[in-house]
């Protein structure tokens, strides 16, 4: 028989895909690596208060390796590779104190580094060579992580660094930045990256190598590779040392080139494509190329989308049938591939991929249920009033269980992601599935300036953030009603961080076009941002983003909404962690200041503030999670004219 779906307005479809299921059940899985046979990973729990659990596969199942330990590194903020093998066991830094610990079976977890007294001390992406272990460390002498010096060091694996500072050895400090040490297999040579304010490490990066002297110092640092408009994101040694492998950027697209050290310095690209093999260094310690056994490499490559191949040396390339179109994290024992995998419709998992089979095992699957209420989403372009192309991805609103009456559009809530130098992927989410499983459409925009379409789209936000980022939005919103996909006056928007700051921005600048919006904690103020400081790694971004200060000091004024808070009109809700080093709580602070001292009782805007103890730059703990989901929904329905169900 049939299934007979009720008809109801959009908005109000009732879904089993709750705020409380979202916000526990979407996992998030990070940092695989094999310990022997097996696979680790990273996982944040964020019923247990946001730590990142060390997990492990056994022939037991999945169990968690070191429990109460939280696995998670801060430096440049973001964060970088926080684990890694020994050997005979692990280490990895504990959240709690930034300290580097050994862990080997049968014992408890010890330090290895020093404790940090007025100066924070951070570690991560570690290498292990001989007696030591080889890392970034990260040493920060103010709370608000501006003043900051980066090393290379070398922490003795017998611990005695732990009480003993003196008996940290620093290996080179060649730059503002730099990543974890790569060190050459079987071979006497060292390579990492470096950049230098206020260069992004997408704007230009250094690839640098150094020979490893008979002591464990290192000689000269030399560039090979890299340079002021030359980003390579990513460098590795071939595993059976000798080959150098980079991903880089000289041709416009993050390719793979393998790289000759001899008297000179040759260069090659294995696969000239118009397409990413790479991904913007938001963390330290990322890779998306792995170097295989038989000399073969293993690549994660694409533009709205990525598929997982094996990059041969003659150039073919050979991909994995997959349902899965996305991959990140990925990890190899030189002959299988172990790697977070997502897709339209398949929430993240950790897969093992055998290269030789082709053949994929899920080792972690996705927690969750209700698959039928997911919305597939699809890819769009459409062309904006100056004639660029803006991207998107489309999810429709979907219900196994309900329909709108004939000739009703519906809401639609446009995303705008974070970084802006980053982008989101076409995966099934547990997020954007709480929405349009109740009736309400999403797009996700890849606005000029994200990655996975080329050095020229993600640089077509430079010295245009605030105008570009928010045109593109609005095209792709209008070209939606335009098209008969949504209704015109049922637009929502949201976004965190910098996807925050387009979203206030565009209640500023578009106001008859967005009813609401959802801003998570956003940056509101560029000239207090600049002025007033924020962390080290971003301190800069804004002189590629906006421009030079002060020369720009009056754009950077023009362009912040919180001078401008007399042209909102939409309601709006602001979430703030209270703990957010990146965009602390004084911005939004500012702007329901500016809001309170310019509104009247005949213009008065409705807005929600809602603040978190203990969550810092992007939310972490469930209860958070969940309660911002359903005041944005509440939100919605007050704005675009529908009476939200309650969650089941």
């Amino acid at each position: 028989m049939d299934h007979v779906r009720s008809t109801a307005p959009y908005g109000t479809w009732p879904s089993p895909v709750d705020a409380d299921s979202v916000a526990a059940g979407e996992a998030l899985l990070e940092w695989v690596g094999f310990v022997g046979d097996e696979v680790w990973w990273t996982e944040v729990r964020p019923e247990d208060g946001g730590r990142n659990a060390l997990m492990r596969h056994t022939g037991a199942g999945v169990v968690d390796a070191l429990p109460g330990w939280d696995v998670r590194s801060r430096v440049i903020e973001y964060g970088g590779r926080p684990w890694g093998p020994t050997g005979d066991g692990i280490v990895f830094t504990h959240y709690a104190d930034q300290r580097v610990y050994r862990w080997r079976p049968g014992a408890e977890p010890e330090p290895l580094s020093p404790e940090s007294d007025e100066i924070s001390l951070r570690y991560a992406d570690f290498a292990v060579r001989g007696a030591e272990v080889w890392c970034l460390r990260e040493t920060v002498f103010d709370p608000e992580s501006t003043k900051v010096i980066r090393h290379l060091v070398a922490l003795p694996l017998d611990g005695s660094a732990a009480a003993d500072p003196d008996a940290v050895r620093v290996l080179a400090a060649t730059h503002d930045f730099m990543t974890g040490p790569k060190v050459e297999p079987g071979g006497d040579r060292v390579a990492w990256l470096g950049w230098d304010h206020p260069a992004m490490p997408w704007d230009g990066t250094a690839l640098m190598v150094a020979d490893i002297r008979p002591d464990g110092t290192l000689g000269e640092p030399r560039q090979v590779l890299g340079g002021e408009r030359e980003s390579v994101t990513q460098v590795d040694w071939g595993t059976g040392g000798g080959t150098l492998y980079a991903l880089s950027d000289p041709d416009g697209w993050w390719n793979l080139q393998t790289v000759h050290i001899g008297p000179g310095t040759e260069s090659r690209s294995l696969c000239s494509r118009p397409e990413e093999f790479g991904e913007a260094l938001w963390r330290i310690g990322l890779r998306w190329s792995l170097p295989l056994a038989d000399g073969t490499v293993a690549v994660i490559h694409g533009t709205s989308g990525r598929d997982l191949g094996v990059l041969g040396a003659d150039g073919s390339l050979r991909d994995i049938a997959s349902p899965y179109t996305e991959w990140a994290y990925p990890a190899t024992d030189g002959t299988r591939v172990a790697v977070v995998a997502a897709g339209p419709r398949h929430r993240r998992a950790v897969v093992l991929v055998d290269l030789a089979e082709g053949t994929t095992k899920v080792l972690r699957p996705p927690t969750g249920s209700h698959d039928e209420f997911t919305a597939v989403p699809t890819h769009r372009t459409d062309r904006g009033p100056d004639g660029s192309d803006v991207h998107s991805h489309v999810y429709p609103p979907t219900n196994p269980d309900f329909v709108a009456p004939a000739g009703e559009l519906p809401p639609y809530v446009v995303f705008v992601h974070g970084g802006p130098t980053s982008r989101s992927h076409r995966i099934r989410n547990q997020e954007i599935t709480y929405f349009t499983s109740r009736g309400i459409g999403v797009v996700d925009v890849q606005y000029r300036g994200s990655t996975g379409f080329g050095r020229a789209y993600r640089e077509g936000l430079r010295g245009t953030w605030g105008v570009v980022d928010v045109a593109d939005c609005a095209t792709v919103a209008r070209a939606l009603v335009a098209d008969g996909v949504a209704a015109a006056n049922r637009i929502a928007i949201r976004g965190g961080s910098a996807g925050g700051w387009t979203a206030a921005v565009s209640l500023t600048t578009e106001p008859t076009l967005y009813r609401a919006a959802a801003i998570y904690y956003p940056v509101l103020d560029l000239e207090g941002w600049r002025t007033r400081g924020t962390h080290d790694f971003e301190s800069r971004y804004l002189d590629g983003l906006v421009g030079p200060w002060p020369d720009r000091r009056a754009v950077y004024r023009d362009r912040s909404p919180v001078h401008h808070v007399d042209r909102i009109t939409a309601p709006f809700v602001l979430f703030q962690g209270l703990d957010d080093t990146v965009c602390p709580p004084a911005q939004a602070e500012r702007l329901l200041a500016g809001l309170a001292g310019s509104s009247d009782s005949a213009r008065a805007v409705e807005h929600e503030y809602l603040t978190f103890e203990g969550e810092g730059h992007g939310f972490r703990r469930a209860d958070t999670i969940a309660r911002c989901l359903r005041a944005e929904m509440h939100l919605y329905g007050r704005a675009l004219g529908f009476a939200p169900a309650e969650d089941l």
